[in-house]
């Protein structure tokens, strides 16, 4: 069980890397954002490779970034069921998910998506669009994005399979010991008492 942990660590590295070297993206999209922007209403000029650079880094965020929102449990989650169980029965919930459902998606859509690729590559496709960009970098996003997201679901796999063995903790929880609904419920108390405080020194007043 060590070594798929160590295994599994190694995969959280690599993820957590993309995803946080990703994340600059976001600063680069709204200065490309912003300068097109600018440029169209001061002098009247726009392109279409200013344009599809911003389709092509929103595509880059959503899809390098999956694997490592998944490590740290930020996908949107129906856990309106789930929650009510015990943490073991969950775990084996997440077990279900991943072997019948995450992993099978995410191979077949990263297997389709490479003759996808590599048959814009061979041909240089280019974009449809008067001045549009070349198409295959974008399409390449496909293939290795759903690849670290498989990789987040086995490393998933591998820690709930730990916790089951007692190996390692919980990987439902946050590093604060609480899990996403339970940091939300959290977080709407403080609101509320917040709110409320509020309120009685305006009474008060």
């Amino acid at each position: 069980m060590k070594f798929f942990l160590r295994l599994s660590s190694l995969i959280d590295r690599l993820n957590t890397v993309v995803g946080k070297s990703v994340t600059w993206l976001t600063l680069i999209v709204v200065l490309v954002s912003a300068i097109n922007a600018v440029v169209r209403k001061v002098y009247g000029v726009s392109s279409n490779q200013w344009l599809e650079l911003q389709w092509y880094l929103f595509g880059a965020i959503f899809l390098l970034a999956a694997g490592y929102t998944f490590f740290v449990n930020e996908h949107v989650r129906v856990d309106a069921l789930a929650e009510r169980f015990p943490p073991r029965v969950q775990i084996w919930i997440d077990i279900i998910g991943v072997i019948f459902f995450l992993l099978p998606a995410t191979l077949l859509i990263f297997w389709l998506s490479i003759p996808f690729f590599e048959q814009s590559y061979v041909l240089n496709e280019q974009s449809s669009n008067t001045g549009g960009l070349v198409r295959w970098p974008v399409k390449l996003l496909i293939p290795v994005g759903f690849a670290l997201l498989a990789l987040a679901g086995v490393s998933h796999l591998i820690k709930c399979i730990g916790f089951l063995l007692g190996a390692c903790p919980n990987p439902l929880l946050r590093n604060g010991g609480l899990s996403a609904e339970e940091e939300l419920a959290q977080e709407i108390r403080e609101m509320a008492q917040a709110n409320e405080a509020t309120t009685s020194v305006s009474k008060g007043q």
